[in-house]
């Protein structure tokens, strides 16, 4: 069955390139740095704007927002502010609009858990990264080990273009046109630092 799902998933992908056709890709990897809540890392993000949930705007400056991981802060340290796009999501979830100056890969985010002293960085050639703080993770789902993921036990770093995309012209173009190739590169680095 899997089988015939992939090929069918690759014959609409080619029946959709015979024209020009939007393509919005987006990586999800979730990610546990230490086996219990995340709020204690310190996150952060290259991007200066953040994309609100729910409107049009292409982004919102970050700047004396909670929303604001120019420079390393522990993720729980404003999470709970009655801030409405918090309050929206319930926690982050939300795409950063990453600063980049060309093309290639740059850093889109880093994670730093301080009491092991693991890293994780991630550049990208996309243009937005998607924070998500595991907001709606509930205890039902067992990982390795058994271990339970609750409430922000994991998050996510989505490198992509930026939602809804195809309905904003003056976003980042996801129209990709017949014999275009689409390519894009997320390279997730882990490291540890000395304690």
């Amino acid at each position: 069955m899997e089988k015939a799902v992939k090929e069918e998933n690759i014959s609409a992908l080619k029946e959709a390139l015979a024209k020009a056709t939007s393509l919005v890709l987006a990586d999800f990897r979730g990610i546990t740095v230490k086996s219990d809540t995340n709020l204690r890392r310190e996150f952060r993000g290259s991007g200066c704007h953040y994309q609100v949930v729910k409107n049009t705007l292409l982004g919102i400056a970050v700047k004396g927002t909670p929303m604001d991981f120019t420079k390393p802060t522990a993720i729980g340290a404003r999470i709970n502010d009655n801030y409405e796009q918090l309050v929206v999501g319930k926690g982050y979830d939300h795409n950063w609009v990453i600063n980049r100056t060309g093309e290639g890969l740059v850093l889109a985010a880093k994670v730093h858990e301080p009491t092991s002293g693991r890293i994780l960085e991630v550049f990208t050639t996309q243009p937005g990264v998607q924070f998500y703080s595991g907001n709606f993770l509930d205890g039902t789902i067992t990982g390795k080990h058994g271990h339970v993921y609750k409430q922000r036990y994991g998050l996510c770093l989505e490198t992509q273009h930026f939602p809804d995309s195809p309905n904003h012209p003056d976003f980042p173009s996801t129209i990709l046109k017949p014999g275009d190739k689409f390519q894009s590169q997320t390279v997730f680095k882990f490291s540890t630092e000395k304690m």
